[in-house]
């Protein structure tokens, strides 16, 4: 019987070189039904430990992008450190329902992961994109000054505008619009999530009136809008 639990164990560890989300978990759950079938209620127990694992990781991706969800975001907003300064920026692709219509949903869904992982480039360590709903996603970044925010920001969306689309489809052009909202750590403590994803939804419609393309943040004051040719 031993013999049988390992050998199962071994083909286990071999498949989960090529298995991944889903497929890993339907193994660990198998391979956790032998064990309880034989008696063997520890080995049972770590598989389905890890099963658990891989189920709890998953609820917090979207299955689309594989990046973070509005689950995660929400989870995580709260928690970071108040004694650190956070930029938030909030990204809405520029006229996606023309790319849906025009060249369907399929290519829309690709479209959709090109700009995830894009946007999910070159953030600093403890960054994260997560996406929002629909077309938005919103990029987290903890203990970054308000001017390199803006440099972050801005690069993705050059990356986005730079990016050879017309390889995806002869025609296609992508681009995005930002709001960045940055809040700077104090005495009083930073401002909550809430407003600041509030301020930054603001700040991406300040984006949209001026053209689209743009990312528009608070300097001080003052909304700002980076213009550009592109």
């Amino acid at each position: 019987m031993a013999e049988v639990g390992v050998a199962a164990e071994d083909e286990f560890t071999a498949s989960t070189s090529a298995a991944s989300g889903p497929d890993l978990l339907s193994l660990h759950e198998a391979i956790a039904r032998m064990f309880a079938e034989r008696g063997d209620w520890r080995r049972a127990y770590e598989h389905l430990r890890s099963a658990l694992d891989i189920a709890r990781a998953g609820s917090l991706r979207d299955p689309l992008t594989s990046s973070y969800n509005r689950r995660y975001l929400d989870q995580r907003l709260p928690g970071l450190p108040a004694g650190r300064s956070l930029a938030l920026a909030l990204i809405d692709l520029d006229r996606f329902k023309h790319v849906n219509d025009t060249y369907g949903h399929l290519l829309g869904d690709r479209v959709l992961c090109r700009v995830a992982d894009l946007l999910q480039e070159e953030l600093p360590p403890d960054g994260f994109c997560a996406r929002y709903g629909g077309e938005e996603f919103a990029l987290v970044l903890p203990g970054v000054d308000a001017s390199r925010a803006v440099r972050i920001v801005d690069a993705a969306r050059t990356r986005v505008a730079r990016h050879p689309w017309s390889e995806l489809q002869p025609g296609l052009r992508v681009t995005i619009s930002a709001g960045l909202a940055h809040a700077s750590s104090g005495p009083a403590g930073r401002v909550s999530a809430q407003r600041q994803l509030l301020r930054a939804d603001n700040l991406l419609y300040a984006a949209k009136r001026a053209g689209r393309n743009k990312v528009a943040y608070h300097d001080r004051e003052t909304t700002r809008v980076i213009t550009h040719s592109e």
